[in-house]
């Protein structure tokens, strides 16, 4: 969980919060209850958090009818969000290394 949550910057307790709201969201779980993301539910908390932030959307019922209604277009603006993000993070590195 760890790791999902320094790639996110969500708290632990947020994606365990999800977790009850989304059905979406269900990462294994093993005997000692440590949590296992796939990249899909990585996706997925991208997307609820690009919803939540980016679209000021911050009701539980009303991020879910956003997801049904537009799927796709959620998701791929999420992607290039991250995307720009990377780029910008790189520019940033480059530019204090002249």
């Amino acid at each position: 969980m760890q790791e999902v949550t320094e790639l996110t910057s969500l708290p632990a307790s947020t994606l365990r919060y999800w977790e009850k709201h989304f059905k979406q969201l269900e990462p294994r779980k093993d005997k000692h209850r440590n949590r296992y993301y796939t990249e899909e539910d990585i996706d997925f908390i991208k997307q609820v958090k690009y919803i939540r932030d980016d679209l000021k959307i911050t009701r539980i019922e009303a991020i879910q009818n956003k997801l049904r209604e537009s799927s796709g277009r959620v998701s791929h603006k999420q992607k290039t969000k991250d995307i720009l993000l990377s780029i910008r993070n790189e520019l940033v590195e480059i530019r204090s290394m002249i």
